[in-house]
């Protein structure tokens, strides 16, 4: 017999709110980490530069953001399927070469067409090298990025070709919201992402893109044609390089074959600070956006304080250490 006075918690009760807001629970949000990093970055420099938060100084950081922002969209990709891209950058570079010796000849529509067709290509080259024959992406892409930057030296003649006013230099092109000046460039990439977010969070392809990253085998065995999905994903980088191509070339109207040197890296670097595990199958491009933000914010406000940019880069490579070890700690917890 049950005594009256015994009580039965309801099954419904839940957890208090201290066991709630855990280091393990906070850090399976792999989007809050980053966008706290963000806030500190921008509360600090703010109290070290009275300039840091004018519009100017924003529309800078946005402005140099953009190619390597945009580029770091298709890195995402790469890196939620468990791979790398280390050719990105250099595509990228080899589309403004081809972009701006087209447009010579041929006018502005065949050089945008051109470059987006050379950078399908080279999608489509790492996409086969890595489905077709399995070789590992960091390999593949390791050795296209060398050829790429030999073909675009020799295709460039180790010249700068300068690029008239036009529909090549458009996103380079400012406008102003009330007080507040941008480029078209910015636009661009903030469509970019709007785009992809779109695809990863509300299509097929995308929940398929997060299956083969988090368990190739088990995606095979749920019917998922991981070739099929590894492809797509190279064949949307090449499209995404050519339009940071096109991005470089509003941001500064010359083609230079030794332009974005570090490019592959920087976009690296904006996707593990953005909390995109290099594991595959976490993360997001609206963390990688705050990642892209946290790197400009903290090369800007390191410029103004006067740091030189030797100890910039050592504080952006300490951060993505300190990126992946927490993201590494968060796997754990989660297994």
């Amino acid at each position: 017999m049950t005594s009256s006075n015994t009580a039965v918690a309801p099954a419904t009760e839940k957890p208090p709110v201290s066991s709630r807001f855990t280091v393990g629970n906070i850090l399976r949000e792999p989007l809050l980490g980053p966008m706290v990093a963000l806030v500190l970055a921008v509360i600090v420099f703010s109290a070290i530069s009275d300039s840091f938060l004018n519009p100017q100084n924003v529309s800078l950081i946005l402005q140099q953001s953009v190619v390597v922002g945009i580029l770091a969209v298709g890195q995402t990709l790469i890196i939620l399927t468990s791979g790398i891209d280390l050719s990105i950058g250099a595509v990228a570079v080899f589309g403004t070469i081809v972009m701006a010796q087209t447009a010579g000849a041929n006018g502005p529509m065949v050089a945008l067409g051109s470059t987006l067709a050379v950078c399908l290509a080279f999608g489509a080259i790492n996409g086969g090298l890595v489905t077709v024959l399995r070789l590992p992406p960091f390999i593949v892409t390791l050795g296209t990025f060398t050829a790429i930057q030999a073909a675009t030296r020799l295709l460039a003649g180790s010249e700068t070709y300068r690029v008239e006013q036009g529909p090549l230099t458009f996103l380079g092109t400012s406008f102003k919201i009330g007080s507040f000046s941008t480029t078209y460039g910015v636009v661009a990439m903030l469509l970019v992402y709007l785009v992809m977010w779109y695809a990863l969070s509300q299509t097929s392809w995308g929940k398929h893109i997060y299956a083969v990253g988090g368990n190739p085998q088990a995606s095979n065995l749920s019917g998922i044609k991981s070739g099929r999905v590894l492809f797509s994903v190279y064949i949307v980088t090449g499209v995404i390089a050519a339009i940071a191509a096109w991005a470089a070339l509003g941001r500064i109207p010359n083609a230079d074959p030794n332009a974005y040197q570090n490019a592959n890296l920087e976009t690296i670097t904006a996707v593990v600070i953005g909390g995109t595990s290099l594991f595959g199958g976490r993360g997001g491009v609206i963390g990688t956006l705050v990642g892209t933000l946290i790197v400009g914010v903290l090369r800007n406000g390191l410029t103004q304080a006067g740091v030189d940019s030797l100890y910039q880069n050592i504080a952006t490579g300490i951060l993505v250490i300190v990126a992946v070890a927490v993201d590494q700690f968060a796997r754990r917890r989660s297994q």
